[in-house]
């Protein structure tokens, strides 16, 4: 039997994603479906003095119009799913409409429910709220500061947390030989994803049951956040999120507006809908990043690290959302260290309430910022001693035979062989005729630029342990079901809930491989709270490393419980069967065997079983990992800058990535090419923007950059692989390393192409207009 796992096999969900025959949120049509649509505060901040809804209740097809008001002691308030310990963390309540105060554009203010949508928002706009506006602030430094408006009653000086870790003190630095600092500004992203967030909700009065459809990368945190808002017992909350058009962190979050639909229909005792506009999707749908990071890196001059040292000012928005104080905290300051032995390290981090849309993860969440800073400061560190970055790179970096490292921050790194990667990354993109070239161009005065970037993330969320301890309120295991049927067909149940990684192909390959049955016989059943055990679901890179684990560990049960029928059929013992390519045979006598499939029939038939053995093969897992896993890579960036306009143009992107064991490498491939994307759109092009009062002016795809794919030019990818030591597949995670790598690297070849002028950071996004103004300034300070 040819080896499925690591084969290039097609994604089997793109045909009906691609003919129009996917399930989402918004296709979901009920008998009696009523329409929700949402007023939303025009203000960033301010007191609701009043609100008149008779105009709306009057017009005809309006079913129903809520206030904050009307849902006070019927409802609960959002939680904050993430309490990092030892930050005295605060987390104001959060209404599922607003009550007294608004506090950023986009907050709840009232609800309609009407017979069809255009009624629902003709009659929002029939709504009269009387504000009384108050001062906003919108950038995180600016609402720390002494007389800045305060956002919540008890919350002093905005600071919704405070939290330290690390070993870095002052007199590290004070004896170091030579000391870099930089401030960075990580802008706040908007994550955009194809589909925007919906729901449909259902209630049974007679039972008691609420179905709620609805955009989900984890449909059982929704229901264990939701059963508490709502009041509805969990084995009366059912959640689908079959498929979903994208994520990226966005779907993460538990939401008002899902909180909302769900009482209104359990109110109205008839479905309800409701679906984000991209006005909508902009403004309230959770932003990215936003971060103020102020860094020292110290080494010596023949090009050793010795300490890194950063202070993290987090935008966190009006209200904490669901994992958003563990992004600045916990994935971003362990991960400071990146691949390379630096001895010591410390960060500092303080998350504050601004009148701006609340932050959450958005792809690699808290990784990408730690990596960037890094990259960036070895650059600046390499540019200071003047030696090669690579050079510095590669004498800092972490050694295979030095694993399992344990870090200053904490962590034990479980494998890695950061060199090979780095060696192929620079023999693919022929590094040093790149530099040689860079000399020939610079003396014709164009501006070539090389950026390196040599990464490790932390991802595979889990172990449970350890989550509760960095203040995750809740495990990080991961459940899979896989039951063979009588025919040998098998289904797939697990607790993860891909939303575009292609998982429903990869999780068949592992059973395939794993089991011995055909590739097309395996249906992945995944996003139905119903049908499913309990999951934590997909983000953090976690669905394969543990979802997938999981699924792994399931199919041994099933083996296990099979090879004592096929003992019992074979009249031999356990110890003489050996099982291979979907075969159980005799040691010794190869011709004596029975199919994975004559084993399955036998046990739903079981009149032959042995004593002891139920009837029916299927197994179940709950797979808590033992540690993080930590993919690690280097991506080469070319670039090359005119100094006229300050334009770029990406020459050349080469990425070598390692995700441990390669499941299916198309797939792999896919998911680095999407992240690649989503990096250098930070980069060069993306970023929101708000005015002094806080309002939004980036809130359209006419003012928001977004990366399209004409802007690229083909990346040339590789993998190496390097088993993770601590699970069953070897497996890390791939999905977010791309956006991870990216940023640095085309931030670090602009302004390696920029060195001759002089400038050594631009914040980014880097357009042309702020490349022109560097090169400008360096010409003047020259």
């Amino acid at each position: 039997m040819a080896s499925v796992f690591g084969s290039t096999l097609k994604r089997r969900e793109d045909p009906r994603l691609i003919t129009g025959n996917g399930q989402y949120s918004e296709d979901i049509q009920l008998p009696g479906m009523l329409y929700a649509s949402v007023l939303r505060s025009p203000h960033a901040h301010a007191r609701i003095v009043n609100i008149n809804t008779d105009a709306a209740k009057a017009l005809e097809g309006v079913v129903a119009v809520y206030t904050g008001k009307d849902l006070e002691g019927k409802i609960g308030t959002v939680p904050t799913a993430w309490l990092p310990p030892d930050s005295n963390i605060q987390t104001p309540p959060h209404e599922v409409l607003a009550v007294n105060k608004v506090r950023y554009v986009g907050d709840g203010v009232a609800l309609v429910v009407a017979e069809n949508r255009y009624v629902a928002r003709d009659a929002v706009d029939l709504i009269q709220v009387t504000y009384a506006p108050l001062p906003a602030v919108a950038e995180q430094e600016q609402a720390i500061a002494d007389g800045a408006p305060i956002l919540h009653d008890g919350v002093e000086n905005n600071v919704a947390f405070h939290w330290q870790a690390g070993n870095a003190t002052d007199d590290v630095f004070e004896n170091a030989e030579v000391i870099v600092k930089q401030r960075f500004r990580q802008q706040r992203l908007i994550p955009n994803p194809m589909e925007p967030r919906a729901a449909t909700a259902q209630y049974n009065p007679a039972t008691g049951e609420m179905t709620l459809w609805a955009t989900s990368q984890n449909p059982h945190i929704h229901r264990f956040l939701l059963s508490g808002i709502l009041g509805i017992p969990e084995n009366k909350l059912r959640i689908v999120s079959v498929d979903v058009g994208g994520g990226f962190g966005a779907k993460i979050a538990c939401y008002p507006d899902e909180a909302m639909v769900a009482y209104a229909a359990r109110d109205l005792k008839r479905p309800v809908k409701w679906v984000e506009d991209r006005r909508e999707n902009f403004l309230v749908t959770s932003h990215g990043r936003d971060m103020v990071l102020d860094v020292e890196f110290a080494g010596t001059k023949d090009g050793d690290f010795t300490a890194i040292r950063v202070k993290n000012i987090a935008n966190m928005g009006a209200y904490l959302s669901t994992a958003g104080p563990g992004v600045p905290t916990i994935l971003f300051g362990l991960i400071v260290p990146g691949a390379y032995k630096i001895p010591y390290a410390a960060v500092d981090v303080y998350g504050v309430f601004t009148n701006t849309t609340p932050t959450d993860a958005y792809r690699g969440a808290g990784r990408p910022e730690a990596t960037y800073l890094l990259e960036r400061m070895v650059d600046l560190f390499a540019a200071e001693i003047g030696k090669d970055p690579v050079e510095v790179r590669r004498r800092n970096l972490i050694q295979s035979h030095e694993f399992p490292y344990n870090t200053a921050m904490g962590l034990e790194y479980d494998s890695g062989n950061y060199e090979v990667a780095l060696d192929k990354a620079l023999a693919m993109v022929g590094y040093e005729e790149l530099r040689q070239k860079q000399q020939e161009l610079r003396s014709q005065g164009r501006h070539l630029g090389i950026g390196v970037t040599t990464y490790v993330e932390i991802c595979g969320l889990g172990p449970s342990q350890v989550a509760g301890a960095v203040g995750f309120q809740g495990g990080l295991w991961e459940s899979a079901t896989v039951r063979v049927h009588p025919t040998g067909k098998v289904t797939v149940f697990t607790g993860a809930s891909p939303h575009g990684q292609g998982e429903e192909t990869t999780f068949a390959q592992i059973v395939s491989q794993r089991l011995g049955v055909p590739f097309e016989d395996i249906e992945v059943v995944h996003g139905d709270t119903n049908r499913i055990a309990m999951g934590w679901g997909t983000y953090g890179s976690r669905t394969t490393p543990v979802g997938g684990n999981a699924i792994a560990v399931a199919v041994d049960k099933v083996l296990e419980k099979a090879k004592k029928i096929a003992a019992h059929m074979l009249e031999v013992s356990e110890e003489d069967v050996r099982f291979e390519d979907g075969k159980y045979s005799v040691e010794g006598a190869p011709t004596r065997s029975v199919t994975i499939q004559e084993v399955t029939l036998q046990a739903y038939l079981a009149w032959n079983l042995p004593q002891g053995v139920e009837p029916a093969l299927e197994g179940t897992a709950f797979y808590d990992p033992v540690n993080f896993v930590y993919p690690f890579g280097t991506h080469i960036c070319v670039v090359e800058v005119d100094e006229e306009t300050g334009d770029i143009d990406l020459v050349k992107y080469v990425a070598v990535d390692d995700c441990g064991r390669v499941i299916n490498p198309m797939v792999a491939e896919g998911q680095v090419h999407g992240g690649i994307v989503q990096g250098i759109g930070q980069a060069l092009w993306e970023g929101a923007v708000y005015d002094e009062q806080a309002q939004l002016l980036t809130g359209t795809f006419m003012d928001y950059a977004m990366p399209k794919a004409r802007f690229f030019k083909e990346f040339e990818t590789a993998f190496t692989e390097t088993p993770a030591p601590q699970n069953p597949l070897g497996v890390k995670g791939i999905g977010e390393t791309g956006t991870i790598a990216s940023t640095p690297t085309v931030v670090n070849a602009v302004m390696d192409a920029l060195r001759p002028f002089g400038v050594k950071d631009i914040n980014m996004p880097l357009t042309p207009e702020r490349v022109w103004n560097a090169i400008e300034k360096g010409r003047q300070e020259a």
